[in-house]
């Protein structure tokens, strides 16, 4: 059992960047898939980007292709999301998750979620 705890969440103005942690331990974190997901008050949870075991393959909600980078460092048992060109849409908590057998893009696939970090973005 994997325990995740984020951070890196905070206030910034739109156009900024932010760069979310995703701490794991009690596992190995190179065993796990990856994925990033957010909530804003009053809406249903969203996929955000996934990324395999190694790193190899990666996805991306459309939304946050080309602004958001997901990666890892398995090393540090750490995995990241790199968020740049934030808009005020991309205001949300913004949790990770951890699977021990794939990536998905859906929210029940993953067995293991950290409590979030808040990003708030200003217009």
């Amino acid at each position: 059992q994997v325990q995740l705890v984020e951070s890196g969440g905070g206030l910034v103005q739109a156009g900024g960047s932010l760069r979310l942690s995703c701490a794991a331990s009690g596992g190995t974190f190179g065993s796990y898939a990856m994925g990033w997901f957010r909530q804003a008050p009053g809406k249903e949870r969203e996929f955000v980007a996934a990324i395999s075991t190694r790193g190899g393959t990666t996805y991306y909600a459309n939304s946050v292709k080309g602004r958001f980078t997901i990666s890892r460092d398995n090393a540090k048992n750490t995995g990241y999301l790199q968020m740049n060109s934030l808009k005020p849409e991309d205001t949300a908590v913004y949790t990770c998750a951890a699977d021990p057998r794939r990536l998905g893009t859906i929210s029940s696939h993953y067995d293991y979620w950290g409590q979030g970090t808040q990003v708030t973005v200003s217009s």
